[in-house]
């Protein structure tokens, strides 16, 4: 497929890149049709490597013989559509990081029992909707043991494609799920769970009983009013980062990076 050049706002082929909504483009009506973007050379690098489908390329022209001249390549098959940083820009409604975007297939749902099988250390993300979280929440579990993330419907889309960005393609890294039963079900499939909250009943972070479970499921509320009271109350844990100074607690991206370093896999190893 030849280089196209973009000359206006509504040029033919593009759309996906500028008039979808988020939400246009997850498509829930149709599953199969859904499509996410990826933004940055080394996120779609990283989303490519790990088997995802690309559909266009939207490109700075500097960029199709510099930062991604490797990912032209393997689009090649693909269109590529690029043109000027300032009206790529107005296209888009956002400046490109990196100046690349990659449309590409949104793979199907998994189920949980899919995800969590052989697991032993997850995730779960309750009621997080801001994308920036989602994305550091990602990174940490894919950088500090966790086998899978699970979230509620009411969090925010892993795909969504700020998310993405600030995951640095982690998103791609760990296996995910939507989980729509309660903290039970987690039960059920063999996990203990920790939720992460200020109760009369919780438990230091670092208590030796935590790292001894065999398989556990961390669980992580909004920073604002924290996870529902019956979630708590279904825990089988509730725990606690220690704090100074009269700190009550951390933003959720930052208590997700002490959790997940504290009782990860990779606490095993040190």
């Amino acid at each position: 497929m030849p280089i196209i050049e973009v000359t206006s706002l509504v040029h033919p082929g593009v759309d996906l890149f500028s008039t979808l909504t988020e939400a246009q483009l997850r498509n829930r009506l149709e599953p199969d049709k859904g499509v996410f973007i990826a933004e940055s050379p080394k996120v779609i690098r990283v989303a490519l490597d790990a088997g995802y489908e690309p559909l266009a390329l939207l490109c700075e022209r500097k960029h199709l013989t510099g930062d991604a001249t490797d990912i032209v390549a393997r689009c090649s098959h693909l269109p590529v559509y690029t043109g000027e940083r300032d009206l790529l820009a107005q296209l888009t409604g956002y400046v490109l990081t990196r100046g690349v975007l990659c449309a590409m297939r949104r793979p199907l749902p998994r189920p949980v029992e899919e995800v969590c099988a052989g697991a032993r250390r997850v995730v779960v993300i309750h009621g997080v909707t801001d994308t920036t979280n989602i994305g550091a929440i990602f990174r940490s579990a894919a950088a500090l043991g966790m086998d899978a993330v699970l979230l509620t419907r009411d969090s925010c889309d892993p795909l969504n494609r700020r998310a993405v960005r600030v995951s640095m393609g982690s998103v791609f890294l760990v296996p995910w799920a939507w989980l729509d039963t309660p903290l039970t079900r987690l039960n059920e499939l063999g996990f203990r769970t920790a939720a992460l909250a200020l109760t009369d009943r919780s438990i230091p972070l670092d208590t030796p009983v935590l790292k001894q479970e065999p398989r556990l499921a961390l669980v992580m509320g909004t920073e604002g009013d924290g996870l529902p009271h019956e979630t708590i109350a279904l825990a089988d844990y509730v725990v606690r980062i220690p704090m100074a100074h009269g700190v009550d607690s951390l933003n959720v991206a930052a208590a997700s990076a002490v959790a997940c370093w504290e009782l990860g896999l990779t606490a095993h190893a040190r």
